[in-house]
């Protein structure tokens, strides 16, 4: 089961990235369904699962259904270019292309995918912790903090990437609950050190004690928040 799966990851991750050539993708969003790179695109991928896969018949429908669903998909995302952003394109393409290999996969060894199912108690405990470290705790930290309205004194050439520091702090939580699981609380004092480093020339030159306590009140809640999450689902996963 894993077997086949590593070799169609690998398989679409040779076509999709390392065999298609930038003309080929121009190619395609020009051409649309009438484009010789498509196509050529979808024999490279029919054409390395034959090779990963050693010619096996007993795989004959990931030999069908993957190449037919690539083209489709594919289509999809050039009908869909200039309609939607392509962060979201590019995202949603790659999304669906491994919703088909894990279908394909499953479809061969479905007794395998039994722990996957939703009513798996470490499943459910596993999802909700992952959304409270990241978009319930943001939001607790956003409310937390709006007790102080604190404005940095900086120009607006500093000015940092909209909504940037709340997918740093999703991430930086995110790290700080797998550090915690996985039992690593070196990496906290890592993650600490890196984002003192970061933002010492920002604090420094903005020369605003408020901002700064700001800052570190922030940091040492999200720090806080998410150790507390990363300890409590070590907790109840022993107990379950």
């Amino acid at each position: 089961m894993i077997e086949l799966g590593i070799k169609l990851v690998l398989t679409h991750i040779l076509g999709d990235f390392v065999l298609q050539p930038l003309s080929w993708v121009k190619d395609k969003e020009t051409k649309g369904v009438k484009s010789v790179g498509l196509y050529n695109h979808i024999m490279v991928h029919v054409l390395l699962m034959y090779v990963v896969l050693w010619f096996d018949v007993r795989y004959w429908q990931a030999f069908f259904v993957i190449p037919v669903t690539h083209l489709g998909i594919d289509l999809l995302k050039i009908y869909l270019k200039g309609k939607l952003n392509s962060r979201l394109l590019f995202m949603g393409d790659q999304i669906l292309h491994f919703l088909v290999i894990f279908a394909v996969v499953l479809s061969y060894f479905p007794d395998k995918f039994k722990w996957f199912y939703l009513n798996n108690p470490q499943v459910l405990l596993t999802i909700t912790a992952l959304l409270m470290v990241t978009f319930a705790s943001g939001i607790l930290l956003k409310v937390l903090l709006s007790r102080w309205n604190v404005q940095s004194n900086e120009e607006d050439k500093y000015k940092g990437m909209d909504e940037a520091g709340k997918y740093i702090g999703m991430l930086e939580r995110l790290f700080i609950f797998f550090f915690v699981v996985i039992g690593q609380w070196a990496g906290l004092g890592f993650l600490i050190t890196a984002k003192s480093i970061f933002r010492f020339n920002d604090l420094s030159r903005n020369q605003d004690r408020q901002f700064t306590e700001y800052i570190l009140i922030g940091t040492l809640m999200s720090f806080g928040v998410a150790i507390s999450i990363g300890l409590i689902y070590k907790y109840l996963l022993g107990l379950l």
